[in-house]
């Protein structure tokens, strides 16, 4: 896996993402500890609407960014997205008031849906081959999940010295660092695309992703992990510092538990995708974290809640969490031409984000009204409910080579000259101006 670090280009976008990640990292920490704070035993249903407003903000300014991405420099666009985040968490330690962290996290958040899906449509023109490309990708993951295994570690060990509002000029380095990094190297220009317009260049990638059969499950497997990582992003809070009345440290190790489960999947996953499917695994992760979610809500009932009893839980729901979001690159790299990945990776992360829009005021609402058993159930159900959608839309044989015809298209087209002159051909289909519809 590390040996794709090897390519310049790679390494150094990969040592941006890890800054940024890292940083990012602590923010999230001292945003749990910001609203305890300013809201006490409510904390849960304030950060429910903190990330409610972070997935407004990515549902409706990714897809806009994703329609333009292709007409920017990417290096001067990543770039200038890492300096406006970096001033608005300088912000965030100032605040006295919930509503002033909401307007801050709304403009961070829009500048994070334009920088994220330009930065992860890049890696496929630096690594352009599969095999590469899912190591970058278990690799990215491994990112996310040191992120949230170290980030909670520093955060615990910085919080013994300091107030937690100083976690947030971490975060800020981070975004500084990331910069510094994307500036030093050279990236693929874009690929140019047909001339468009306003809104044909921002639905486009949304229209290839619900053509596209294996995207509509990947879609429906996104809010079953969304309804587990809702759980623990907004109420572990929640259950360390008000059920269990532990001290603030043990919130960024609870959190760790569920990053160090995410990191063991992603270490193995690049082996097991080079044997199993992608729809097979990613099934079996949404599975795992489900039934984790349901063992765990029927342990508080029986014997209470314990931090070890958390613990483990988290853990185990990292790994199911982890096998659902890898491999999605993958089935994104494979259902869009070149030209099309800015657009495909927006719709991705605007409709992913949507699934948390439910999902995160969902677990703020329900932990807050009815407990930790009741909220566990809940998003259970609803994860649950993302399996099966998941398993009808996307069909066990998923071929990349299909079989279809071009009635519509003359005698000498092009398209046609390419494949023997035959209206009745075979080749990898993606959605695009010839192959409007899936065949059937």
């Amino acid at each position: 896996m590390l040996s794709i670090l090897g390519d310049r280009t790679y390494r150094h976008l990969f040592l941006a993402q890890l800054a940024s990640l890292l940083g990012t990292g602590l923010t999230t920490v001292a945003l749990g500890l910001l609203a305890y704070d300013l809201a006490g035993d409510r904390a849960g249903l304030v950060l429910g609407t903190v990330f409610t407003i972070k997935m407004v903000a990515y549902v409706g300014i990714a897809p806009i960014a994703g329609a333009f991405a292709d007409r920017v420099p990417r290096r001067a666009l990543l770039v200038a997205l890492d300096l406006v985040r970096a001033g608005v968490v300088l912000a965030l330690p100032f605040v006295t008031g919930v509503w002033q962290v909401y307007i801050l996290i709304f403009l961070l958040q829009s500048a994070s849906a334009a920088f994220t899906p330009t930065f992860q449509a890049t890696i496929p023109d630096v690594l352009p081959e599969e095999d590469r490309y899912t190591r970058a990708l278990s690799l990215s993951r491994l990112a996310y999940d040191l992120e949230n295994i170290a980030s909670p570690i520093l955060a615990g060990l910085l919080l013994m010295v300091m107030s937690y509002s100083a976690l947030f000029l971490g975060t800020v380095a981070g975004f500084l660092v990331s910069a510094v990094l994307v500036v030093s190297v050279l990236l693929p220009s874009p690929q140019p695309s047909e001339p468009r317009g306003i809104y044909d260049r921002s639905t486009r990638g949304i229209r290839i992703y619900f053509g596209t059969p294996r995207l509509r499950g990947l879609l429906a497997l996104n809010l079953a992990a969304a309804a587990g990582g809702a759980m623990v992003l907004v109420n572990t809070v929640v259950l360390v510092r008000g059920e269990l009345a532990l001290p603030e440290s043990a919130l960024a190790w609870t959190m760790g538990a569920f990053g160090t489960g995410s990191m063991i999947a992603a270490l193995g996953l690049p082996r097991l995708l080079d044997r199993v499917p992608d729809r097979l695994v990613m099934l079996a992760g949404a599975a795992a974290l489900t039934t984790t979610l349901v063992l765990f809500a029927a342990t508080i009932l029986a014997f209470g809640l314990s931090w070890p009893l958390l613990l483990v839980a988290w853990l185990v729901a990292g790994v199911g969490y982890s096998a659902v979001l890898t491999p999605s690159g993958r089935l994104l790299r494979r259902s869009a031409r070149p030209e099309d990945r800015p657009a495909i990776f927006a719709a991705q992360f605007a409709l992913s984000h949507a699934c948390w829009l439910v999902t995160y005021p969902l677990a703020g609402l329900l932990m807050t009204l009815a407990g930790a058993s009741t909220a566990l159930l809940g998003l259970a159900v609803l994860a649950s409910f993302g399996i099966l959608v998941a398993i009808r839309m996307w069909p066990p044989r998923d071929p990349q080579t299909l079989p279809h015809s071009h009635e519509d298209l003359p005698i000498g087209h092009p398209h046609l000259a390419e494949h023997g002159g035959h209206h009745r051909h075979a080749h990898a289909v993606v959605i695009d101006r010839l192959h409007p519809e899936w065949p059937g």
